[in-house]
């Protein structure tokens, strides 16, 4: 493995906000990790500015669009940061059966940076089960993305349009729109993984209800091929033949396929709650600025799931087992998801936190006002936990849902393809089982 040497005249001359990987550096400085998304890496920066003004730790964040990439041969030889966020690219749960990470309980039942009661306390419950497995805690949550679609509301308004809520009341529109000459639905098609989160898997839970998404994630046999789940597959399929799906979306990118919709030439698009962060770029040399408000994907008729559940997720920070300075990665970590800190995030950065009370108080900007309200008015709250502890599964599933959309397939053959996979999977020994949390 290459080694870097690392100076104290070199850090200097990087500074704090350095996209490079300062392997060995020295032993005064936390080294923190930082994936460089749609939420850039500035807040943690500023953040270990004040924390050196607060305490005298000197704290380097580094990071990269492909920061895992950066992570991994250090985790392999013995040499990762005190402090990691590697983003949707490394497998988190590799790292824990590796013995990679420092389980977080003890630090966890301590004390907060600010506030009473215990650091554990200071989190969103439902996001914290995310991060364990066998009764440990070994990952924690910082911010919350909330999944399903979005609209423009004055092009809506414009057109006399309604939200749709059901599956009957989508297909009246879709045909409004398509009458209009406006693409329906755009959809991320080089990443299929936008339309399983969006439509797929909310919609097996809107037929068969939570126990029929959670039997697949778990892997139960015939899961993947039940009545819930091939009902959610037809309708992507009948969709799609209707033509309300856009043409030639399969070979967009996610940005490509939003800016479709921004430009008004398709009408809904499925995604998160990053959607505004990820586009700001495009859309402040746009005038006027597009709109665009979040809202539940339509139920399914009859179906026996919760209308109000919402799909949330996260992308975890870590301390590795091997870092150099644990006590003062996790005495960072706490200053970060401070109340305090945390509204500043959702303040800057346009998105919920997983710290309680952090949209309390603050101007909520206005793309999040809907995800917030959908959040709180939820019966249930889920995530999608499976593409992470098997991540060649979820891509046979990306790649049969990709035939369907194209027309190679029929719903009927999507699922029994994903069902035979997740039978492979089942019988691999070699793979560690997971179950859903809570």
């Amino acid at each position: 493995m290459r080694r870097w040497i690392w100076t104290l005249a070199l850090v200097a001359a990087l500074g704090c906000g350095n996209s490079g990987d300062p392997t060995n550096n020295a032993a005064n400085i936390l080294d923190v990790a930082a994936f460089k998304g749609g939420y850039d890496t500035d807040f943690y920066v500023q953040a270990g500015k004040e924390f050196k003004e607060k305490t005298g730790v000197e704290v380097m964040v580094w990071g990269s669009p492909r920061v895992w990439e950066q992570l991994r041969p250090r985790f392999v030889g013995g040499t990762p940061p005190d402090l990691a966020f590697p983003g949707w690219g490394m497998d988190h749960w590799a790292l824990v059966a590796e013995g990679q990470l420092m389980a977080l309980d003890e630090a966890l039942d301590g004390k907060p940076y600010e506030g009473g009661g215990t650091w554990r306390d200071t989190f969103d419950p439902n996001l914290l089960k995310l991060c364990q497995q066998d009764g440990k805690t070994w990952m924690l949550p910082y911010y919350m993305m909330v999944y399903g679609w979005w609209h423009n509301p004055e092009v809506f308004k414009a057109n006399g349009w309604s939200v749709p809520k059901t599956w009957d009341e989508l297909l009246a529109l879709c045909e409004k729109m398509k009458a209009k000459g406006i693409a329906p639905i755009t959809y991320q098609g080089q990443y299929p993984y936008y339309m399983i989160d969006g439509m797929l898997l909310p919609w097996a839970m809107s037929v068969g209800g939570k126990e029929a998404v959670d039997a697949a994630q778990n892997l139960e046999p015939g899961a993947w091929s039940s009545p819930a789940m091939l009902r959610a597959a037809e309708m992507i399929d009948e969709l799609n033949k209707s033509g309300y799906l856009q043409k030639g979306a399969v070979a967009m990118s996610h940005t490509e396929a939003q800016m479709q919709f921004l430009l008004g030439k398709a009408g809904m698009v499925p995604c998160g709650s990053w959607l505004s962060s990820e586009m700001a770029e495009q859309t402040k040399t746009m005038n006027p600025a597009p709109k665009m408000e979040f809202f539940l994907p339509p139920a399914a008729p009859g179906g026996k799931g919760d209308p109000t559940s919402v799909l949330i997720g996260i992308e975890p920070w870590m301390v590795p087992s091997k870092a150099r300075q644990s006590d003062k990665a996790i005495e960072f970590f706490k200053y970060m998801t401070s109340v305090t800190k945390a509204r500043q995030f959702v303040e800057q950065k346009g998105t919920l936190m997983s710290i309680k009370g952090s949209d309390e108080g603050v101007a909520l900007p206005e793309v999040l006002v809907k995800p917030a309200a959908a959040v709180k008015a939820a019966k249930s709250v889920w995530a999608v936990q499976y593409r992470q502890w098997y991540p060649a599964f979820n891509k046979e599933i990306e790649n049969a849902l990709t035939a369907m959309l194209n027309g190679e397939t029929t719903p009927r053959a999507f699922c029994d393809r994903v069902e035979r996979v997740a039978e492979a999977v089942r019988r691999d020994e070699t793979v560690t089982k997971h179950k859903v949390a809570g």
